[in-house]
């Protein structure tokens, strides 16, 4: 039976008020959402979104493995999809993914039968994100393959995008910061399984033997400062790295509280334990304050960072 919450719509899945967010981020930090949906179903959420009063703020979230959530928590209905969107089903050369399936596993389900998307293999994170953020490795990015994206709008519609519309480019796209994506349809070049899953095998060795993927991290901090023509492909005759101009400004390493800039790979921001959504971001615009006095060149931050500050409680 749906049931309802103080000012909230009737919903049929899970409403929880003053959620900690901290548990359901990479790098444990955050405090709580005024609400957190866990929706039953698309009809369910597209239900509660249509009958939410307009005022109030929508913030969907994924498996927050790009994300800081400040210290004072959100004042927004946090909306998070679980596992009756993931569902990965291929067809005729194309994969239709749940934006709550996790990269790795449509990378993997794909290449069984023999569709080339490895490149989402080392991305964190789930495919919703990995569609609003175009992300992208190895030279290919979603915006190479994606067809359309289904979606729920913050009045509660269900919508069919194709990709063209999205104006995907280097992480980034136009769809409004609260309209939930519900999953999305890739056109995947054919391959050989064997080749593509031995492909996968190595790009996991380098990357582990590259960055601190045992460590509480968020993945890449900072977007690359340049190199990277509009519609998100690299253009190596320009490229210039965040890691590199990082080091360039001694802050490898460099600390603040729990957090660190990572010794292995100087472009991930990591929770040595104990840190703080404020170490964290404060480390980070140290590091962007260090650059540009060293380079003139202003870092723009990958991680995204949402909520509010303790101070501003």
């Amino acid at each position: 039976m749906p049931h309802s919450h103080p000012e909230m719509p009737a919903v049929r899945g899970t409403l929880t008020q003053n959620r900690v967010l901290a548990d359901l981020t990479w790098l444990r930090v955050g405090g709580p959402a005024d609400w957190l949906f866990q929706p039953a179903d698309a009809y369910d959420l597209a239900d509660f979104l249509a009958a939410l009063d307009p005022s109030v703020a929508v913030f969907p979230m994924g498996v927050g493995s790009n994300l800081i959530v400040r210290d004072g928590g959100l004042r927004a209905v946090v909306v998070r999809l679980g596992r009756g969107f993931n569902g990965i089903e291929i067809d005729n050369g194309r994969v239709t993914a749940g934006a709550a399936a996790l990269d790795s596993h449509v990378a993997r389900k794909a290449a069984d039968a023999g569709l080339d998307l490895t490149f989402l293999r080392t991305i964190p994170g789930a495919v919703g994100g990995a569609v609003r953020m175009n992300a992208g490795c190895y030279g290919q990015y979603v915006a190479d393959v994606l067809e359309e994206i289904q979606v729920v709008t913050r009045e509660g519609r269900m919508e069919t995008l194709p990709a063209a519309v999205l104006d995907l480019q280097y992480r980034q796209s136009n769809l409004p910061e609260d309209t939930i994506i519900l999953s999305a349809t890739f056109r995947a070049p054919y391959g050989n399984p064997q080749a593509l899953h031995d492909k996968m095998t190595d790009q996991i060795a380098k990357r582990d033997a590259s960055q601190p993927t045992r460590d509480r991290s968020a993945g890449s901090t900072f977007r690359n400062p340049a190199g990277f023509s509009s519609t998100g492909r690299a253009d190596d005759s320009q490229e210039l790295k965040a890691w590199k101009v990082i080091d360039e400004a001694g802050m490898r390493g460099a600390t603040r509280g729990g957090a660190q800039m990572s010794p292995m790979h100087s472009n991930f921001l990591i929770n040595n334990g104990g840190a703080t959504a404020a170490d964290l971001e404060e480390l980070g615009e140290e590091v962007r304050n260090r650059v540009f006095e060293h380079s003139k060149i202003t870092l723009e931050w990958e991680i995204k960072r949402v909520g509010e500050r303790l101070a501003e409680k």
